[in-house]
C-alpha cells in the first residue's frame, strides 16, 4: 500500500486531471511543444518539517506541492489563455478541499507568472501555483 504522501499527491493529480482543457503531468520536464489546449504539471514539493503531537506521535505536515500551468501562444492572446486555465484549476481544487478525506485542507497561492525561455520554444507563458496540503500521520515515512 502506498504512503499517507503518496497517496495525498496521487488524488491531488486525480483533482487536478478534472481541468478539462488541459493535458496533466506529474513530474514531467517541461516539452519544446506545448499543446493548443495547455499543459499542467504537478510537482511533488516538499513535505517540509512537520509539527509533533505526542501521545499517540502524530506528524501534523504542511506539505507545499507545486503546480506549474504553462500555455503556447502568442504574446497577444498568451495572457488570457494563462488566465483562462488558472481559472479552471481553481474550480477543479475547490471540488474537494479534503481530496477524499485524506487531508484536513488544501490551500493554494496566487499564481507566480514569468515568460518561459526554452530552446526551441516560442510563446510560452506560465505561472507556478504553491498548493499546501495540511495532514496528519503516525510516521513520516508512512
Amino acid at each position: 500500500m502506498p504512503s499517507l504522501r503518496e497517496q495525498v499527491l496521487a488524488a491531488l493529480f486525480l483533482q487536478i486531471q478534472q481541468v478539462p482543457s488541459a493535458a496533466v503531468k506529474r513530474e514531467e520536464p517541461l516539452p519544446e511543444k506545448v499543446t493548443d489546449s495547455g499543459l499542467i504539471i504537478l510537482r511533488d514539493g516538499d513535505p517540509g518539517e512537520p509539527e509533533v503531537l505526542l501521545s499517540p506521535v502524530t506528524y501534523l505536515w504542511q506539505h507545499q506541492a507545486e503546480i506549474e500551468v504553462v500555455v503556447q501562444r502568442p504574446a497577444s492572446e498568451a495572457a488570457a489563455a494563462l488566465d483562462a486555465l488558472l481559472i479552471e484549476l481553481g474550480t477543479a481544487l475547490s471540488a474537494d478541499r479534503s481530496l477524499g478525506g485524506l487531508v484536513d485542507w488544501i490551500e493554494w497561492s496566487a499564481p507566480q507568472t514569468r515568460d518561459l525561455a526554452i530552446d526551441g520554444a516560442a510563446g510560452l507563458k506560465g505561472a507556478v501555483v504553491t498548493v499546501t496540503l495540511h495532514y496528519a500521520s503516525s510516521d513520516p515515512l508512512a
